[in-house]
């Protein structure tokens, strides 16, 4: 359960971090959520296959979610002008 919580809060705030800096209102509280765990998903995989470390803890963590859930956002904006 205390993982649980902490990828909701990572997710929060890289999903809530990847709204701001893609200069949109973001999408809500629990879009911003998904995209921010989906984020650290792609963002793990990313890195992993770049071979790029962003160190441990939360601050690592939010930093890899941050740059998957900017790509996600990127990607779903994208879709939506389709």
């Amino acid at each position: 359960m205390h993982g649980l919580i902490y990828w909701i809060v990572v997710g929060l705030i890289a999903g809530w971090l990847a709204g701001r800096v893609m200069k949109g209102g973001g999408y809500g509280i629990l879009i911003d959520i998904v995209l921010g765990i989906l984020g650290g998903v792609l963002g793990g995989w990313l890195f992993g296959i770049l071979g790029i470390s962003a160190g441990g803890g939360l601050i690592g963590g939010i930093i890899v979610a941050f740059v998957g859930a900017v790509i996600l956002v990127w990607i779903t904006r994208l879709l939506k002008r389709a």
